[in-house]
C-alpha cells in the first residue's frame, strides 16, 4: 500500500506533526479496491436487506452524518435520486437532532443511512435513537470506519439494521477526515449500485497519479499566501465543494477562510467574496450538460481577472480555456461522483501544504483544543416525543 506523500520526506512529516494526514491522503487509491472487495463480499446480505425496502414506492431514504460525513450524503444525493427513483434526502445529524419533530415523519417508511468515521459522535448516536423512537417503520444502513464505535454496537440491538464496517486503515487518525470520506462515499455508492464495481479499480489506477500532478501546483499556490479560497461545483460536486472548503478551514485552523458554493449559485451574491487575495477552484463536471455551465463560469472568472488565481480541476480537456488547469489522466469517462474522489485529493493536498506553510501540525491543527477529532461538549437533551408533533409533511 502506497503511503508516500510527494515532495516531503517521512521524517519531516513526522517531525512536523503531519504523518497521519499525509499518509491518509496518499493511501486512498490503494484503499479503494479494498472497499470494492468489502461490498462485493457482502453483496448478498446487502441485497437481501436493501431490495425489499427499495421495492416500497413510498420509502424515504435519509442520508445523514455530521460535518464531513454529512457532505457524503450531499455528494450522493443527486446520483442516488436518479438511480433509485425514490425520495432521497440529505439531512445532517446536527440538524436532525436539533429538530427531530421537523424531520421525522412517523408514518413514512424510512431508511436512515448513517455515515460516521468513529461512530461515537453524540449526534450520530442520537439520530439513530430518535429515528427508532419517532418512526413506525425505520431501517438503518450504518457505514462506519470503526468496528468498536457506538453505532456498530447499537446496530446489533436495532429492529432492522445492516452495518458496513470499513477496513481499519480508513479510520483516519489525523484530525481531518480524508480517506474515511472517500471510502465511505465509495462504499455507499457501491451498496446502492451507483458505482459499477469495475469502475473502482479504474478510478484507483487513474487517481494514483493525482498527487504527483497536484503537488507542484499546490506548492506554487501555497507560496502566494491566499487569504480566501472558494471551491465551486455542481450537483454531486456541490457537496464536494463544501467538503473541500471545510478541509482547508480545519487544516489551517481557520486562518484561511474557505467557501464552498454551487457553480450557478456563485453569481447570486457569493461572488462578492473575490478579491486579489482569493483563490477560486472550479471542480469541473464530466457530464456534458452540467459542464457547459461550469465552463461558462470559469471563462467569466478568468475574463473578470479579479481573483488572485483561478484553478480548474477536470477529468478531460474539452472546452477548457487557457489558465491553471489540472487534467487527470484516464478519467474522461468517469461519472461525476467518481470524479469527486480525484477532485478531493487535490483539495486535501492543498490544505495539507497550506497547513504546513503556516507552521501548524496538520494531525492536530487546533492547538487550543476547541475542536476535536471526535466532537465534544454536546449534550443530547431529552426529546419529549409526541406523536402529533412528528412532522407529516
Amino acid at each position: 500500500m502506497s503511503t508516500d506523500f510527494p515532495g516531503v520526506g517521512q521524517a519531516e512529516l513526522q517531525a512536523r506533526g503531519a504523518e497521519w494526514t499525509a499518509r491518509e491522503i496518499a493511501q486512498q487509491p490503494s484503499v479503494w479496491p479494498q472497499i470494492e472487495r468489502l461490498v462485493r463480499e457482502q453483496r448478498a446480505q446487502l441485497d437481501s436487506f436493501l431490495i425489499p425496502l427499495l421495492a416500497k414506492p413510498e420509502l424515504r431514504v435519509v442520508l445523514s452524518g455530521a460535518g464531513t460525513s454529512s457532505f457524503i450524503g450531499d455528494c450522493l444525493l443527486p446520483a442516488l435520486t436518479a438511480r433509485l427513483h425514490r425520495r432521497v434526502e440529505s439531512i445532517a445529524t446536527t440538524d436532525l437532532v436539533s429538530g427531530p419533530h421537523l424531520f421525522l415523519q412517523r408514518d413514512v417508511p424510512t431508511l436512515l443511512v448513517s455515515f460516521a468515521r468513529s461512530g461515537n459522535s453524540p449526534e450520530s448516536v442520537a439520530a439513530v435513537d430518535f429515528a427508532e423512537r419517532g418512526l413506525d417503520d425505520v431501517h438503518h444502513l450504518i457505514v462506519t470506519c470503526n468496528v468498536e464505535g457506538e453505532l456498530v454496537k447499537r446496530s446489533r440491538q436495532l429492529r432492522s439494521a445492516h452495518a458496513l464496517v470499513l477496513p481499519d486503515v480508513t479510520h483516519d487518525r489525523g484530525f481531518a477526515m480524508t480517506s474515511s470520506f472517500t471510502s465511505m462515499l465509495l462504499t455507499a455508492g457501491l451498496a446502492f449500485w451507483v458505482f459499477r464495481p469495475e469502475a473502482v479499480s479504474a478510478l484507483a489506477t487513474a487517481a494514483s497519479s493525482v498527487l504527483q500532478q497536484a503537488w507542484p501546483l499546490a506548492q506554487r499556490l501555497v507560496a502566494r499566501e491566499f487569504q480566501r479560497v472558494v471551491y465551486l461545483g455542481s450537483n454531486e460536486l456541490r457537496g464536494l465543494a463544501s467538503e473541500a472548503a471545510l478541509k482547508l478551514l480545519e487544516l489551517t485552523d481557520g486562518r484561511v477562510v474557505a467557501l464552498g458554493e454551487s457553480t450557478l449559485g456563485f453569481r447570486h451574491g457569493p461572488k462578492t467574496v473575490i478579491n486579489d487575495r482569493t483563490l477560486v477552484v472550479v471542480l469541473l463536471a464530466n457530464d456534458a450538460y452540467t459542464r457547459a455551465y461550469d465552463l461558462e463560469l470559469l471563462a467569466e472568472l478568468r475574463r473578470d481577472a479579479r481573483a488572485g488565481a483561478i484553478l480548474a480541476l477536470s477529468g478531460k480537456p474539452d472546452g477548457l480555456p487557457e489558465g491553471d488547469n489540472v487534467i487527470y489522466q484516464d478519467l474522461r469517462d468517469a461519472g461525476d461522483l467518481e470524479l469527486a474522489c480525484a477532485h478531493v485529493m487535490v483539495a486535501q493536498t492543498y490544505a495539507l501544504l497550506q497547513s504546513l506553510a503556516l507552521g501548524l501540525t496538520p494531525d492536530r491543527p487546533n492547538a487550543a483544543g476547541v475542536v476535536n477529532r471526535v466532537v465534544q461538549g454536546v449534550n443530547i437533551h431529552p426529546w419529549p416525543e409526541q406523536h402529533e408533533h412528528v412532522s407529516r409533511r
